[in-house]
């Protein structure tokens, strides 16, 4: 069903939604929305990374103060600023204590945190440092978000590739690693992974999303949703995933590969190339039968709009195949044509979910009619 949006900024424009569903503004104004997490004392947080440039003007916010009637958040609450393109926060409780943590491109921090903080109660506590040179191509520039998640007193952080294909020089890069709450024991999990930004604990089953390279052909290699095995090396540089296949990349067929480097298992879900697999919410006690025990997924777009790959929110079903679930956000071949880059996924209740555009720098909210 086509739902009319229209934002302050004076766009206006159609978004399609599932029969019986509603969607609305739930926030805008924002810059560039992209995480959700819910607090301890289920409050909604979000990371904003306020634009495309490698910057250190980001933030962590809090959304309050939600009107049912008019589905959207009153009030918007600056909890951190100053920070390097945070992409993602977490939180941790032990022994009645909660504490935050924040991944920026250089580093993983943490706070103590107070039900009921607007802004952070100690001093950070740094326990992680990551490769950090800046949107510098030359000098291995590439993918400035860091991904965070916490299971069983343990974080898992998802570090990406320094580049589009090359041989890593640093061993962290391209990576999913483990370490304990203050940082020590850090443990590498999962190799090969180019660039996974979308990382999350399911059902004591770890699930990342990857973006492939670029340069082999509008369709290869695909993007991928997977399940994660600890001490699994998943292709990148030196395979790639296409129609259910590992495919071998003649641009590092005879290179010398390290003892880790094994063929990658295939992937549960192949995602078209270009599409930019992102955040994703496995659905549980949903009312809707059509989303329940089920993920659905942010596709962020390709950078090049011509592509018309991505750009919206999809379902994944149990034969590998996936469906349309949220649209509307790309409606031409130029930029000015797309209104939106979901983000990420995050499910409410059981009727309800938000998605976070870091284009518009707009939350919507998507809700199941009675």
């Amino acid at each position: 069903m086509k739902r009319e949006v229209q934002l302050k900024n004076k766009a206006v424009f159609s978004l399609q939604v599932p029969e019986g569903y509603q969607i609305a503004v739930a926030a805008e104004g924002l810059n560039r929305p992209r995480f959700f997490c819910v607090s301890p004392d289920g409050r909604l947080f979000i990371t904003d990374m306020f634009d495309r440039s490698d910057n250190k003007k980001g933030k962590v916010l809090i959304l309050e103060n939600w009107s049912d009637s008019s589905k959207s958040f009153q009030k918007i609450t600056t909890y951190r600023d100053g920070l390097h393109n945070p992409n993602q926060i977490a939180f941790y409780s032990n022994n009645g204590d909660h504490y935050l943590y924040i991944a920026e491109t250089g580093k993983l921090s943490y706070y103590r945190y107070s039900n009921g903080d607007l802004k952070p109660s100690s001093a950070p506590t740094t326990i992680a440092s990551f490769p950090d040179y800046g949107l510098s191509y030359k000098y291995g520039g590439w993918h400035l978000t860091r991904s965070i998640d916490i299971h069983n007193n343990k974080l898992y952080v998802t570090v990406g590739s320094s580049c589009d294909a090359c041989i890593e020089k640093e061993e962290i890069r391209a990576s999913l690693v483990e370490m304990d709450p203050d940082g020590k024991n850090l443990k590498y999990i999962a190799r090969g992974l180019r660039n996974a930004v979308g990382i999350k604990w399911v059902k004591d089953e770890l699930w990342v999303t990857n973006m492939g390279r670029d340069n082999r052909g509008p369709d290869k290699p695909e993007e991928q949703l997977m399940k994660i095995t600890a001490g699994s090396f998943y292709g990148w540089p030196y395979y790639f995933h296409y129609r259910k296949q590992i495919i071998t990349d003649p641009a590092f067929k005879d290179s010398v590969k390290p003892a880790w480097v094994k063929r990658p298992p295939i992937s549960q879900w192949g995602i078209k190339a270009h599409s930019a697999p992102l955040g994703f919410a496995y659905f549980t006690g949903f009312s809707d039968s059509l989303l329940n025990n089920s993920f659905l997924t942010a596709l962020h777009g390709s950078t090049s709009v011509w592509r018309q790959r991505g750009n919206a929110v999809v379902q994944m079903l149990p034969n590998g195949q996936y469906r349309e679930i949220v649209t509307g956000f790309l409606q031409g071949k130029t930029e000015d044509k797309r209104f939106g880059r979901p983000c990420d996924v995050l499910q409410w209740n059981e009727r309800s979910f938000f998605i976070s555009d870091d284009k518009n720098g707009v939350i919507y909210y998507v809700w199941k009619e009675n």
